[in-house]
């Protein structure tokens, strides 16, 4: 075990042998911090969470504060991170609101300069949130997931997987997975470059390309595209119709395709 003489550990911490913490780093709470796990200078662990193995947590990030939220009365509840999680500096990661409630985090995830993840969100595996991204409380966020710079997500907001947010955009509707969004909630179309990424082959993106031209090409009733895509559905892989069912299962409403332009222009 590698502590610096200048870090604060609270006695009831549980700090594996191979974990590192370094000048200034904070553990303030009955936290567990796992194998091969860093905190570097100033960094912060507070109350009842646990990180797993291979993370690293830059200097001013704070994971595991109480809940921004007025409802918060002190009650006991967790935040979880997985393994090999990079948190660079200034990043807010917060515990649960209602007792014995969790924020969740998965693996390999890289959250990058102040972004935010706030009470009882879920997030999964190789997600990226670039720098200020913020996560609303409740929200969720599928595998591959990458949010850009400045991007917000309303509370209890659902995002897909292998979805991307382009810069400054927000949502307070359901993101689709394989989508590329901008601007407030507006679908621009299929996340090509994701896909090839995540190992989609070209009859798979070719299929999920024509989807998207049926449900998002333009603003039309979305209820009725997805009737008019499960007639005419072709789905070997399965993908599509994870589209539609996570269309179906929203409950704030899905984002949709761009309305035409005053001038005629998408």
């Amino acid at each position: 075990m590698s502590i610096h003489p200048t870090a604060v550990v609270d006695p009831r911490a549980e700090i594996h042998p191979e974990a590192e913490l370094g000048p200034y780093a904070v553990v303030d709470g009955p936290a567990k911090i796992g194998a091969g796990t860093r905190l570097l200078p100033h960094a912060v662990v507070m109350g009842w969470t646990e990180i797993g193995e291979g993370n690293v947590v830059h200097s001013g990030a704070v994971l595991g504060d109480a809940p921004q939220d007025l409802s918060y009365r002190g009650a006991k509840s967790y935040l979880r991170i997985g393994d090999r999680n990079v948190f660079r500096e200034g990043v807010q990661v917060h515990r649960g609101t209602a007792p014995e409630s969790t924020t969740v985090l998965g693996d390999d995830n890289f959250l990058m300069a102040n972004s935010h993840v706030a009470h009882n969100c879920r997030v999964g595996n190789h997600i990226i949130l670039t720098n200020n991204a913020v996560l609303g409380g409740y929200v969720e966020i599928g595998d591959r997931a990458f949010l850009s710079a400045s991007c917000a997500v309303h509370q209890f907001v659902r995002v897909g997987r292998i979805a991307i947010m382009r810069g400054m955009s927000a949502t307070s509707r359901d993101v689709p997975p394989f989508s590329i969004i901008d601007w407030q909630h507006t679908v621009r179309g299929l996340n090509v470059v994701g896909l090839r990424r995540a190992g989609f082959d070209e009859p798979r993106i070719r299929a999920l390309k024509n989807a998207f031209q049926m449900l998002f090409r333009k603003r039309r009733n979305l209820g009725a595209a997805v009737k008019d895509l499960e007639a005419n559905l072709k789905d070997p892989s399965g993908d599509i119709a994870e589209l539609l069912e996570f269309i179906r299962s929203s409950q704030r409403g899905v984002c949709a395709g761009p309305r035409s332009h005053p001038l005629g222009r998408p």
